[in-house]
Formats: structure tokens, C-alpha cells, sequence
């Protein structure tokens, strides 16, 4: 994985308005982005997703990770190359053969989108599943790939959550499955007013009052851990990441991945 240098407190930024060609490039990046998307399904979803399933579950996901790790790729290009975000990764490396779990902060509403630039740097763009609200599981094209690609979706009822996260997960317990598990702890994305509520909440039950983060949901994250305990055993899920993402507040987005153990 390529390190660049941290961003620093101190470093200045580029005032970039909000011009009409860069509206246009970001929404030149969307329907491309949308388009390939559904390119995929129709001629690829079928075959790797349905079919292949039949005869064998290894096999189709080893297929739908290569050919939809594909059009996944076309996000970090279109985010960088294109879009000219600048993205830094520090920290630990994460090892491309493991399989692993990842916890990350939830800065904006689509930092799960983040992470793909790691995974592609990895290898495992195709391997990358997310713990995500079932809303977006719902949206057209992009909600049919999530499906396709072993999404959970969520609730966030945990009496409704709960057996579905127990009967996804008990299909990922392959030791010959690579496997990216992310998930998001505080369950949605950060803004001033959640903050201020999930305060209120922590010093009502004399739990640790956060300023940069919400408090952490951590029923989801300890039954990955309880129904995957024997995986960890025996040595197959070996790591637990954290993945701290910043942003610099400007108009040209400068993301720090901050990546420990």
C-alpha cells in the first residue's frame, strides 16, 4: 500500500468554489458510476450471483468478488483521478491475505465508500462487506448490487436485527471465504445535533461523554465477534481493525485514513 504523509493541523488549504464544470464533473462521475452499475447486474449478476450459487457458494463468491471488484474500482478512480479528491492512508498495513474485521468512525454518509480505496490498494475490493441500514439496500441499481455483493442490512431494531446478522454471518464462517468485514459502531453518521444528543444520552447513564465521535452500539459488534469466535480460534480471523477517517473542512476534500491495531 502507497503511505503519503499525514495531513497536518496546520497545512493550508485550496479554496476551490463550487463551479458549475466541477458540478458537473461529480454528477459525470455519479452517472457513470450508475450506469456501469447496472451494465454488471444485467449481464454479470445472473451468472455469478444465481447460477454459480447453485453448484457452489465458494466458487460464486470467488467470481462475483473478481467481476464486481471490477466496477467497484471505478469508484477510487472516479474519486481521485476524476473528482481530484486526495486521499492519505497512515498507520498499520493491513495484510491483503487475512481475514479481518473493520470498525470505523462514521464522519459523513458515505464513508463506507472510503474504504474501497484501501480495499482496492489490498486486493480485496471484491471481498468487502458492509453492515449498512436497510434503507439503502433499497435504492435502484446501487441497492441490487448490495444484495448481490452480501451486504447486511440493518434495522437498527435490534430485536429485529439480531437474526438477521446471526444468519449472514453464519455464512461467512469459510475459512476459504476472504472476507473484509466492516461495520460502522455509532450506526449512523456524524452531525453537531446527534452529538449533542448521544452527550445528553452518555451523561444520563454515566457513560463516557464523546465530542468527536457518537457512542458506540456494541450489541452488532460483539455478535460478529461471538458468532465468528471460532474462526478467530482457529486462526483464520485473526485481526480487528479501526479505521479513523478526518476530513479537512474545505471545498476540495482532503480524507485521512488512520489505520491501528
Amino acid at each position: 500500500m502507497e503511505v503519503s504523509r499525514p495531513l497536518k493541523p496546520d497545512d493550508k488549504l485550496k479554496h476551490r468554489p463550487l463551479t458549475p464544470f466541477r458540478i458537473m464533473r461529480g454528477l459525470t462521475c455519479l452517472v457513470v458510476f450508475l450506469l456501469t452499475a447496472f451494465i454488471f447486474l444485467v449481464y454479470f449478476g445472473p451468472v455469478a450471483a444465481v447460477i454459480l450459487r447453485l453448484f457452489s457458494l465458494h466458487y460464486c463468491r470467488k467470481t462475483t468478488a473478481f467481476l464486481f471488484g471490477l466496477w467497484l474500482a471505478l469508484w477510487p478512480f472516479l474519486f481521485e483521478k476524476i473528482n481530484k479528491t486526495k486521499v492519505v492512508f497512515s498507520g498499520d498495513s493491513v495484510p491483503s491475505t487475512e481475514r479481518v474485521l473493520l470498525i470505523a468512525n462514521h464522519r459523513t454518509e458515505v464513508d463506507w465508500m472510503y474504504l474501497w480505496d484501501l480495499a482496492l490498494r489490498k486486493g480485496c475490493l471484491g471481498h468487502i462487506k458492509y453492515i449498512l441500514k436497510s434503507s439503502l439496500m433499497k435504492l435502484p441499481v446501487f441497492g441490487w448490487g448490495f444484495h448481490i455483493l452480501e451486504f447486511i442490512s440493518v434495522e437498527r431494531k435490534w430485536e429485529t436485527d439480531e437474526p438477521v446478522l446471526r444468519e449472514m454471518l453464519s455464512t461467512f464462517k469459510n475459512p476459504q471465504d476472504p472476507l473484509w468485514l466492516a461495520l460502522f459502531p455509532e450506526g449512523t453518521d456524524f452531525t453537531e445535533e446527534k452529538c449533542r444528543r448521544s452527550q445528553d444520552f452518555a451523561a444520563k447513564a454515566g457513560l463516557p461523554v464523546l465530542s468527536n465521535v457518537l457512542l458506540p452500539k456494541t450489541k452488532g459488534f460483539c455478535l460478529c465477534l461471538e458468532d465468528l469466535r471460532h474462526t478467530l480460534d482457529a486462526g483464520s480471523f485473526k485481526q480487528i481493525y479501526c479505521f479513523i477517517l478526518c476530513c479537512k473542512v474545505s471545498c476540495e476534500l482532503n480524507c485521512t485514513l488512520v489505520v491501528s491495531t
